[in-house]
């Protein structure tokens, strides 16, 4: 995707590790990624101790879920215009303040169902805000050479996080609860929200504000006046008229519905290898641990491969494996064959993760973000929709065949068009030396 880079001393994990400023950030995306993880199992708990309407009750997980999920979709690009326009590490510290906040007024309120759902959607809200800014920031703290092997550092920890927030978090609050049953699940998740700002407080780095003000404190002045609509526009045309930023956000998307598929599917498989349909896990967590592998390998090896072809690979392998399902019988192969699609996931997610920062101005990337995280979460929904009804109707393996072609077709157009975009870039800016 990227053109290969000549190994440096100032590349790699060590160049990281000897960056503060990046230790900060990443590490409290770590608590506050997991503090995610952790919310919703809360949430899903604490339905037991809330006044449900008996017309809801039978569905009250699925309501909290849409609560989660429809900030996503409504406010994702709008939320980029104010990372644009305000310091990234304010939003990031002032994003996980309110987010712990929220949490601390659950024991407080009324133990009202609205309630739950409410403060469920406000703190969705708020992280739209956070994610593009913590995107946004990653390239104002590390040098260009390392950009690869951060966002492979950052996917690698974001992935763990889900295995590992989803996997500890019944056995944490059982044991908090167990010492205190006044609010101390509340308490223990936004700590870790609490923690996430406190670490995101000593960040430094050094950005542009809104209409080339610049702020190396993150206390600039902003612009007087922010107009969403022509915002979102602009922001809008940009990505449209950039056709790598466009073919990159289109092979996000198509990765991200796979991935997603993924856990509706392994529910279907759970026969075909002799495992109990609660059991679906078993086949989803080696899709995981191979995306922290290969995240791992890129992180390591990145700079020293030819990384523009490295998605098509990635999509090949997705493909490949998406048709092996279909003569899956035994749960080592199943194992095998999802641990290989994680591998794959990883091929895509960073390099084109990595292009997107490289390529975006820092004027730009809030919105491009903004608008990459709306597509994404809508990508996400999609297969969670549809691929249940499909499979019920026509049967798994048409299913996985039609996968298996619309991501062979969708890794092919979109590498080969990046391909051509990137020669002209590669072009222009050598003529301009």
């Amino acid at each position: 995707m990227l053109p290969a880079k000549t190994p440096t001393e100032a590349s790699g994990f060590k160049a990281l590790l000897k960056n503060r400023s990046f230790l900060l950030l990443w590490t409290g995306q770590i608590f506050s990624q997991v503090a995610d993880k952790v919310l919703t199992v809360m949430s899903i708990a604490l339905l037991t101790t809330y006044n449900i309407p008996v017309k809801y009750a039978a569905s009250s997980s699925s309501y909290l879920f849409v609560a989660t999920t429809i900030p996503a979709i409504l406010f994702g690009a709008a939320a980029g215009i104010f990372v644009d326009r305000y310091p990234k590490k304010k939003i990031m510290v002032i994003s996980d303040l309110i987010r712990g906040g929220l949490i601390l007024l659950l024991p407080i309120l009324p133990k009202e169902f609205g309630v739950l759902l409410f403060i469920t959607f406000a703190t969705s809200t708020i992280t739209q805000a956070f994610a593009p800014a913590e995107q946004s920031a990653i390239p104002l703290v590390v040098k260009p050479e390392n950009l690869l092997t951060a966002n492979a550092l950052f996917t690698t920890t974001s992935t763990a996080s889900v295995i590992v927030g989803f996997g500890i978090a019944p056995t944490i609050l059982t044991a908090v609860t167990n010492i205190s049953q006044n609010g101390s699940r509340e308490i223990l998740v936004a700590s870790l929200y609490f923690i996430a700002a406190g670490l995101g407080q000593f960040v430094q780095m050094q950005e542009t504000i809104a209409e080339g003000r610049s702020s190396t404190n993150n206390t600039g002045k902003h612009a007087r006046k922010v107009n969403p609509w022509h915002e979102l526009k602009v922001g809008f045309d940009y990505i449209c008229s950039n056709k790598l930023l466009l073919n990159a956000m289109l092979q996000l998307a198509v990765f991200s519905s796979t991935i997603a598929a993924l856990p509706v599917l392994a529910v279907k498989l759970t026969a075909e290898v002799g495992l109990k349909t609660e059991e679906f896990g078993f086949l989803v967590a080696p899709a995981g641990i191979g995306l922290v592998l290969g995240a791992g390998i890129l992180g390591h090896f990145g700079n020293r491969i030819q990384q523009k072809s490295l998605p098509l690979i990635g999509f090949v392998g997705m493909s490949l494996v998406l048709v092996t399902f279909t003569f899956v019988d035994s749960l080592w192969l199943g194992l095998i064959c999802a641990g290989i699609l994680g591998l794959g996931a990883s091929l895509i997610a960073v390099p084109v993760q990595t292009l997107i920062q490289e390529k975006t101005p820092e004027s730009m990337r809030g919105k491009v973000f903004g608008f990459q995280n709306n597509a994404v979460n809508i990508a996400v929904a999609v297969p969670l929709i549809i691929v249940g009804p499909l499979t019920d109707r026509f049967g798994l393996p048409p299913v996985l065949w039609g996968m298996s072609v619309i991501v062979t077709i969708a890794g092919i157009l979109a590498w080969n068009s990046t391909r051509h975009v990137l020669a002209e870039v590669m072009k222009d800016e050598s003529s301009n030396l």
